[in-house]
């Protein structure tokens, strides 16, 4: 056995791993002391009509060195981009400069309301109306909307904004297309918006089969749903021939901009032939992922479709920017203006790289990407060994074949090495899909120590497969029963039963 086994199947779990707030829980103790009553007593149950609660809520009674230790380690527990590498691929988790975070916490950004008079505000609307030209640019679609609060919201966004051009043109349509390859997110959209989803399969390159595209379209096809680059990290060889045969039915392009980190200084979607896409500010403007908190997915259209965004947009004139509604907008898709402490450091990061860098934020995602691909494709299958752009898919067939160990597996155990695993089981058309993403932001030492890892896995693999199938062996939580999970979730605390 390796030092690397002996390290990653040790159990250094400390006593604290498992316990809950109310584990912690003892009589009486508490965080403060109220100081005595100085107004006059009141009947709470007969204040409330008599519908006060017959026993008191279950709740933990904790000193405040308990709940500060309690919370401080499940941080310490949590995995971040922080804290360590982070492949999942199709979400572009890159580092978050933390001067993005310094800009929107400023006074002039954080301290203001969404009701105060634009007059009072210019600064943000300045910088707001920077952002909507800076993605513009970058994605070729001149006018923008910042209001969509995720790229799904941005989807469903941009689709309502084909869907009411083709309705003032007098052409309601009934279908949008989508590859097999495509987001989940892009077919539930499409229903969302009352369109029926046509999907249609992928050519041998991994690609969009033209052919398959020729013969779903017709004149109740509203659009094309296409990311590109696709969720297997493959720039789409027949862009500009796929959007001309789009655009030869009347219908419209959409881009899903899920990697436009890709392409950034390199390509555009407007100059692809696409109408309308959304941005995810969270993938490839270093603003923050997930945690429930805010996200932003603008959206950017043609000349065409700019009268039907949401609104309100900011807009430069005479007396400075002023907040204005396009004038056939589809109406507000989120209140106020959008979530604008995400906008801020979204601006902060293009400001901060800046346009060159923009450029060379793509090339190092390529070229981190195409490296892992080569040190990674003799130990597991390859299905589509081409140039990749900023991701790639391997497969775990060969380890499922020869072994028994699955993909599952394989991302369990990549947990020992201190590693978030990549994105598995997508994209649904590569059976044992491990879909890569290594972003810009990781330095050569990252990448190798990623690459030693999967090729020592692939040898424990063939050697002992056991040592997969009860992985993870060091986290805080082990495998669980994620079917009973999903069938039996356990959504609140129940205390042990009393003799």
């Amino acid at each position: 056995m390796s030092d690397l086994d002996e390290v990653s199947t040790g159990d250094p779990r400390p006593a604290e791993v498992g316990r809950l707030i109310f584990d912690r829980s003892t009589a009486c103790a508490r965080c403060t002391e109220m100081p005595a009553l100085d107004v006059p007593d009141v009947d709470l149950d007969a204040a409330l009509a008599h519908r006060s609660r017959r026993t008191a809520p279950l709740l933990p009674e904790v000193t405040e060195v308990d709940l500060a230790r309690h919370y401080e380690h499940l941080a310490s527990v949590n995995f971040g981009v922080d804290s360590g590498f982070y492949p999942l691929g199709s979400c572009t988790m890159k580092y978050n400069p933390k001067v993005d975070e310094v800009a929107c916490r400023m006074p002039g950004f954080a301290g203001v309301h969404p009701y105060q008079p634009p007059a009072t505000v210019q600064g943000v609307l300045e910088l707001m109306h920077g952002l909507q030209e800076a993605l513009g640019e970058v994605s070729g679609l001149p006018h923008v909307s910042l209001q969509p609060a995720a790229g799904a919201h941005g989807e469903f966004t941009g689709l309502m904004t084909i869907r009411a051009y083709h309705e003032a043109n007098g052409d309601p349509r009934k279908r949008v297309i989508i590859p097999d390859s495509a987001h989940g997110t892009n077919p539930a959209t499409v229903a969302m918006c009352g369109y029926e989803v046509t999907t249609i399969p992928s050519d041998e390159r991994g690609g969009v089969d033209p052919g398959a595209l020729e013969a779903a379209l017709d004149t109740d096809v509203a659009a094309l749903m296409l990311t590109n680059p696709n969720t297997l990290g493959l720039f789409d060889e027949n862009i500009s021939r796929i959007t001309g045969l789009v655009h030869s039915f009347g219908a419209l392009a959409y881009c899903d901009g899920a990697n436009l980190n890709a392409v950034l200084g390199k390509a555009r979607p407007g100059d692809m032939g696409f109408d309308v896409m959304h941005i995810n500010l969270h993938k490839t403007f270093g603003t923050p992922h997930g945690g429930g908190g805010p996200g932003a997915g603008p959206v950017a259209v043609t000349d065409a479709l700019a009268p039907f965004l949401p609104g309100p947009v900011v807009a430069l004139q005479p007396d400075g920017f002023r907040l204005v509604m396009p004038e056939r907008s589809i109406g507000r898709v989120r209140s106020f203006y959008g979530n604008a402490g995400v906008l801020v450091r979204a601006y902060a990061y293009i400001r901060a790289v800046g346009g060159d860098g923009l450029t060379e934020v793509a090339e190092q995602a390529v070229l981190s990407a195409n490296y892992l691909k080569e040190r990674l494709k003799g130990a597991f299958d390859l299905p589509y060994d081409r140039p990749c752009m900023h991701e790639f898919v391997l497969s775990g067939r060969r380890q499922k074949r020869e072994s028994g160990v699955r993909t599952l597996d394989i991302a369990k155990r990549l947990l020992d090495f201190g590693v978030h695993p990549p994105t598995v089981y997508f994209p649904l058309i590569v059976d044992e899909a491990i879909m890569i993403e290594p972003t810009e932001t990781e330095g050569l030492e990252t990448l190798d120590a990623f690459a030693d890892a999967m090729l020592a896995i692939a040898a424990e693999a063939a050697r002992d497969p056991e040592v997969l199938h009860s992985a993870p062996h060091v986290t805080p939580v082990r495998r669980l029963d994620e079917a009973r999970a999903v069938k039996e979730p356990v959504l609140r605390y129940s205390p042990p039963c009393l003799d």
